[in-house]
């Protein structure tokens, strides 16, 4: 399961509204505890596909090592990663599940469909190894904070 507050949860679906047509992507930051990703902040990161950026992301490797020490400085872990698909379903592609690589981590994938952040959902990587990885349809809890209405 992915635990995450509802403005973290609206803020990444923002970004994809942000960089439509592009995909946007971004890093989640937390805790793993008895197998819920626990979500306490997230980063947005640079998408740095030029040939195919409506329907591919890259974070560069600086970008995520910076982000990866400004975890650690927090004493959080990385717990996933996020992105949109502009006018696609929020369902993983062959590309996606190719390019995953963090297994135990939330991969969130938001549809923005003419520029309106649409359905979120999310999968889980599961597996021993990037010869039998596979993606999990993951539950998402939404925690609204107390006070907060929707």
């Amino acid at each position: 399961m992915l635990r995450i507050q509802f403005s973290d949860y609206e803020a990444l679906r923002e970004h994809g509204r942000q960089t439509y047509p592009h995909e946007c992507c971004g890093v989640l930051l937390g805790r793993s505890v008895d197998g819920v990703n626990e979500v306490e902040e997230i980063v947005e990161a640079g998408n740095t596909r030029t040939d195919s950026a409506h329907n591919r992301y890259n974070i560069a490797p600086v970008e995520l090592i910076r982000i990866q020490r400004q975890a650690r400085a927090k004493s959080l872990d990385i717990v996933g990663f996020y992105h949109s698909h502009p006018d696609h379903p929020a369902q993983w592609s062959a590309t996606d599940i190719a390019e995953a690589h963090w297994l135990g981590c939330s991969y969130v994938i938001t549809k923005v469909a003419d520029g309106k952040p649409d359905v979120t959902n999310s999968f889980l990587l599961r597996g021993t190894g990037e010869e039998d990885k596979f993606f999990e349809d993951e539950p998402i809890e939404i925690l609204v904070a107390v006070g907060a209405s929707k």
